[in-house]
């Protein structure tokens, strides 16, 4: 547990200098979402802010010692241990159906951080969690080697997700092909239309 209050600590401290350690939820909220996924959710410190604004949010994250972390946190919360490249949650009123939501968040750079290889299965099954109409949040920082916008954006659509805008920070400040950071918004149709094979 170690390592989720430590992980914290960072926060904290940015908090108590004046910085604003809640611009991810606040984007977030700019879309007026009743339901939110925190993909990658680490000690919760996104979500824990979504629920504190009358979100009904779930946490998932396969780190046991972060999401130990979280739970002690914010017991109220859904809190589910998983790799995203296999997330599967069940609809609590139909346990064969997955579980949909308004918006799934991706930050904290979780993208770059899955294990090399799974980046599409992890889009695909994150899709798989959005209601029709809802959208796919995530941020992560470009680097060169590693996951690129392009790569992501492709996975996105062969997920049904279509970009309907990018930011390079996640106040919103105006993208550039040099920005060293994207933050993606990607909507699933209204009708959906993602093939199952």
């Amino acid at each position: 547990m170690v390592r989720g209050v430590d992980y914290d600590e960072r926060f904290e401290r940015l908090a108590r200098a004046g910085h604003d350690v809640h611009g991810e939820a606040s984007f977030v909220m700019g879309q007026s979402p009743t339901s939110v996924l925190d993909a990658g959710c680490g000690t919760g410190r996104v979500a824990i802010e979504l629920h504190r604004r009358g979100v009904a949010v779930v946490g998932v994250d396969l780190d046991r010692q972060m999401l130990q972390t979280a739970c002690d946190k914010e017991p109220d919360i859904e809190w589910f241990r998983s790799d995203l490249s296999t997330l599967r949650l069940p609809d609590p009123d139909d346990p064969e159906r997955t579980r949909t939501f308004d918006a799934v968040v991706t930050a904290g750079n979780v993208m770059i951080f899955l294990q090399p290889g799974t980046e599409s299965a992890t889009v695909w099954r994150l899709a798989e969690h959005l209601r029709p109409g809802g959208t796919l949040i995530c941020g992560f920082q470009l680097t060169a080697g590693r996951y690129s916008v392009e790569e992501y954006d492709r996975d996105c659509a062969e997920a049904g997700l279509e970009l309907v805008e990018r930011f390079a920070s996640w106040s919103r400040d105006p993208w550039t092909i040099d920005s060293g950071y994207a933050v993606s918004v990607h909507s699933r149709a209204e009708a959906d239309q993602v093939d199952e094979g």
